[in-house]
């Protein structure tokens, strides 16, 4: 509260009352600076080159406006303390007690697990630029007792019917060293057949193995639970009839994964290909409808994840999930259809640009027999409507005892309930 107060008295005390016009200078260049990048990404183009250079001279007019009246170092000074206040405010609120290492990846943890008999996995030796020749994981793996398939490169294979002859001929453990991809496939044989399922981080992102709190550094760590595991109960999710272990995106991100330049030349695709697909003519429209109440139409952008991601509030923790067993989807739309639009993105989570939701059910619609999908980033073409729906402790996950703790989630900053504490008198219990 001493931070926040000060924040606010460092502008006064330079300024006095013209600190308030210096906060309407600042935020009509952030403002300024979000409808540039709006032009930027949007058209082509005199339109594009008019909004690239004002994203730049923009934030460095404002900059020299403050140095050149002397208040660079009030508004630095000022931010800093207001951060630091946002910071301690949430570590404030954040219950001493939490989920010690492990807990919160699933459903409660279970004592040791009986050994496989006969693990299979499957390697793809292209993932994550060779990571499995990198770290041995063949060799490590066929050590450990476990059947070994390479997928080959240049040859299209059916991973999910590798992975059904597996059990056919007497798996009792299932696993995948590859991308989110890969592994939403093969878990999705696992589920079906009520096997434990094994993640080895080998992929470029890994987001589900994150999520577990396996070591993405090296992978290599994972094989330690064919010897040595917890077994955990994880949610699966599901984009009509195909599974996805992180997340299915629907629009505009759908659209360029699509593209078939974008492996090679992600951001050249990007740019290439956002100015139509964000006011052009065959720019994406989606119409979302999550229960009897909630509808939603002109969607952009609409992203569905397998539990949902933390908010933007925890930006020490982008594209991790708390959990993995809530039984929820989390759901977040994009509409900005202009520059006004861009502007608005300042007004933070009460922004009528993003939709936010937590449910269990979604239906995702476009007026189009068929809509582009990107389900764990492999590009798809599905059916419509799309309907998301969230299968809870589908999925039998094995983990190795050791592994990394669940993230701590901070609190966004209640204010009335920092003040509170604040001024409660002797030492209360963090969080009460």
């Amino acid at each position: 509260m001493l931070a926040l107060l000060a924040g606010v008295l460092v502008p006064l005390a330079a300024a006095g009352l013209r600190s308030v016009f210096w906060l309407l200078i600042g935020m009509a260049g952030a403002a300024l600076t979000l409808m540039a990048l709006w032009w930027t990404l949007a058209r082509t183009g005199a339109a594009r080159a008019v909004g690239t250079l004002l994203l730049v001279a923009v934030p460095l007019a404002v900059l020299a406006l403050y140095a050149a009246y002397g208040m660079l170092a009030p508004a630095c000074v000022s931010l800093g303390l207001l951060a630091l206040a946002v910071a301690a405010a949430r570590i404030a609120l954040t219950p001493e007690a939490h989920d010690g290492p492990g807990t919160g990846h699933g459903r409660a943890r279970q004592p040791s697990v009986t050994v496989p008999r006969h693990p299979w996995i499957l390697m793809n030796p292209r993932s994550g630029g060779g990571k499995v020749e990198r770290f041995q994981l063949a060799d490590k793996a066929r050590a450990a007792g476990a059947r070994v398939v390479l997928l080959e490169p240049g040859r299209h294979q059916d991973v999910a019917e590798l992975a059904r002859r597996a059990v056919a001929d007497g798996a009792d453990l299932l696993a995948v060293a590859g991308g989110d991809g890969t592994q939403a496939l093969v878990a999705e044989v696992a589920a079906r057949h009520d096997l434990p399922f094994l993640v080895i981080p080998a992929g470029t992102r890994n987001h589900f193995a994150l999520a577990l709190g396996l070591d993405r550094d090296d992978p290599a760590t994972a094989l330690e639970a064919l010897a040595d595991a917890h077994e955990i109960r994880v949610d699966l999710g599901f984009a009509g009839d195909r599974v996805f272990v992180n997340n299915a995106s629907f629009g505009t991100y759908a659209a360029v994964v699509g593209d078939p330049a974008y492996r090679d030349e992600k951001m050249r695709t990007i740019l290439e290909a956002l100015p139509d697909l964000l006011t052009g003519p065959a720019a994406p429209r989606l119409r979302m409808r999550a229960g009897p109440e909630t509808r939603v139409d002109g969607l952009q952008a609409l992203l569905v994840s397998n539990n949902p991601y933390l908010s933007g509030v925890d930006s020490m923790h982008l594209g991790r999930r708390e959990r993995l067993d809530s039984g929820q989807l989390g759901v977040l739309g994009v509409r900005v259809d202009g520059s006004a639009r861009a502007a608005g993105l300042l007004r933070g989570p009460h922004t009528p640009a993003v939709t936010r939701l937590t449910v269990t059910e979604v239906v995702v619609e476009a007026g189009t027999d068929t809509i582009p999908a990107g389900v764990d980033g492999e590009s798809v073409l599905l059916p419509a409507p799309v309907v998301c729906r969230i299968a809870p402790g589908a999925l039998r996950v094995r983990v190795p005892r050791q592994r990394a703790p669940a993230p701590l989630t901070r609190p966004p900053a209640d204010w009335p309930h920092v003040l509170r504490l604040a001024l409660t008198p002797g030492r209360p219990e963090r969080g009460s």
